[in-house]
């Protein structure tokens, strides 16, 4: 059976040698992965269709996946280059706009790589991401599949103020998981609750990703998803690069760059 180690040097390899990982001026989108591994049948999971978490519409591995055994869950770092674009106060970044876009594409190719990893190895696997009984309800902010989620109960990172993912190479990047019948060793929790990384909760001594929110989304008390969805989905913020290539709505990352769980746990 494939090791993890090989799993994790596909990725790796596929970062570093695909152009979909480039943008123009070979400026690179992401930067070489963590992995994390999750036993299918973790609390944690069971957890997560609880109201307060997600809630129902959650689904389990299992029920993705006849027979899952593990879940695998995996954090692309944006390259440092990209992240600085979008260090400057106001306007968003082209370049940080063409890495949440342009950069899915490539995560769905990760996606796909190892579903055919994992198939080729003689097991049976699936990205939920990738079917098409992959629901998001967009009123109540919330999905029957959560990579934020997921890759914390798979020992990847903890949560922050924003809501983003805390893990050992920060919070900007891209998420991506995988449900298999393959059985792994489940990787070991560096963290006991689900904001142990995010030193605003745990001693009240930052805030920074407060400050950097422009439409005033983020408080003490955590993200108003509501303020957040209508600034990049509604408000100006970005409309001429939104006409100009296409792109549903506008990616800010400004809570996610030039605060101190932007490449690492702070």
């Amino acid at each position: 059976m494939i090791e993890k180690s090989q799993l994790l040097q596909k990725i790796t390899e596929l970062i570093m040698q695909d152009p979909g990982n480039y943008l123009e001026g070979n400026i690179r989108i992401f930067d070489s992965p963590l992995i994390g591994f999750g036993r299918s049948d973790d609390p944690l999971f069971a957890e997560m269709k609880k109201e307060q978490i997600i809630g129902n519409l959650f689904r389990l591995p299992e029920e993705w996946l006849a027979g899952a055994a593990t879940v695998i869950s995996y954090f692309i770092p944006f390259s440092e280059e990209l992240r600085r674009s979008n260090y400057p106060e106001g306007t968003i970044s082209v370049e940080w706009q063409h890495g949440r876009f342009k950069g899915e594409d490539f995560n769905k190719k990760l996606r796909r790589l190892l579903v055919q990893e994992l198939e080729a190895s003689g097991g049976r696997a699936l990205a939920p991401a990738l079917e098409n009984d992959m629901v998001i309800d967009h009123k109540m902010f919330r999905s029957n599949w959560s990579e934020r989620h997921v890759a914390y109960a798979a020992g990847l990172g903890t949560f922050g103020l924003n809501r983003g993912l805390i893990t050992e190479k920060g919070m900007a990047g891209r998420l991506g998981s995988i449900i298999t019948d393959l059985e792994f060793s489940p990787t070991l929790h560096k963290y006991n609750g689900p904001f142990d990384y995010c030193r605003g909760k745990r001693t009240g001594s930052c805030g920074v990703c407060i400050d950097r929110c422009p439409p005033g989304a983020i408080t003490e008390a955590g993200m108003e998803k509501a303020i957040c969805r209508r600034y990049a989905h509604v408000d100006d913020c970005l409309k001429e690069t939104r006409q100009k290539f296409g792109y549903p709505y506008s990616a800010c990352g400004k809570c996610q760059t030039s605060v101190p769980c932007e490449a690492g746990i702070p």
